[in-house]
C-alpha cells in the first residue's frame, strides 16, 4: 500500500473517531441539561401539591381574602399545564408572587400565623423553594457546559449535522427582580 494512502486512511479515522467522541459528548452534555430541568420540574410539581393544602389552611383564617386565594389557584393551574420553558417561566412567577401575597395573610392574621398546620406548610414550602433554587441552578449550569460545547468549534459543526441546538436558560424575569406589591388596605382582618 502507498504512504500517503495509509496517512490519509488514518487521517480520516482520526477525524471520524473525534466525531465521534464530539458528538456522544454534546449528547451527554444534553442528557445533563434535560436532567436538570427534570430536577426543577419536580420540585415545581411538589410546590404545585402543596399548594392546596396552603391555600386551605389561609381560607379557613382569611375568607374574604378570596382574590388572593383565586389568584394562587389560577397561577398553579397554568404553572402546571405550561408546555414551553417562558411559559413555564412566566407561570412560576406568577406563582411565586401570589404565594407571596398569601404568606403576607400571616402578618394581617396572627391566629393564621400561630396556626401549626400553616406553619408546618410554610416550613415545607420553604425548603421546597430552596431545593428548587438549586435545582435551577444546576440546570442552568448544565445548560452553560452544553451551550458553550454547542456553539464552539469544532463542535458547532457536529451539533449542526446532528441538530442539537443551545438550550434556553432559566431567567428570572423583569418582574421577578422587584418585591410583590402587597396591598391589604381597606381590608379588616376577621375578628
Amino acid at each position: 500500500m502507498d504512504l500517503s494512502l495509509l496517512v490519509l486512511l488514518a487521517a480520516a479515522m482520526l477525524f471520524l473517531a473525534g466525531g465521534i467522541l464530539l458528538y456522544n459528548r454534546l449528547i451527554r452534555l444534553r442528557t445533563l441539561a434535560e436532567e436538570g430541568w427534570s430536577g426543577v420540574d419536580a420540585f415545581l410539581q411538589q410546590r404545585s401539591d402543596l399548594i392546596p393544602n396552603l391555600v386551605e389552611t389561609v381560607k379557613g383564617y382569611a375568607a374574604h381574602e378570596s382574590q388572593v386565594l383565586t389568584e394562587v389557584a389560577r397561577w398553579r393551574s397554568q404553572s402546571l399545564s405550561a408546555a414551553s420553558l417562558p411559559d413555564r417561566q412566566a407561570a412560576m412567577l406568577g406563582v411565586e408572587r401570589s404565594l407571596a401575597q398569601v404568606l403576607a395573610l400571616a402578618e394581617q392574621y396572627p391566629e393564621l400565623k400561630a396556626d401549626r398546620n400553616f406553619a408546618r406548610l410554610q416550613d415545607e414550602l420553604s425548603g421546597i423553594e430552596e431545593q428548587l433554587n438549586m435545582a435551577r441552578r444546576y440546570y442552568n449550569g448544565a445548560v452553560r457546559n452544553l451551550n458553550v460545547a454547542v456553539q464552539s468549534f469544532p463542535g458547532n459543526l457536529v451539533a449542526g449535522l446532528a441538530g442539537i441546538s443551545p438550550a434556553p436558560f432559566f431567567e428570572a424575569q423583569a418582574q421577578a427582580r422587584q418585591a410583590p406589591r402587597v396591598d391589604f388596605s381597606g381590608q379588616a382582618p376577621r375578628p
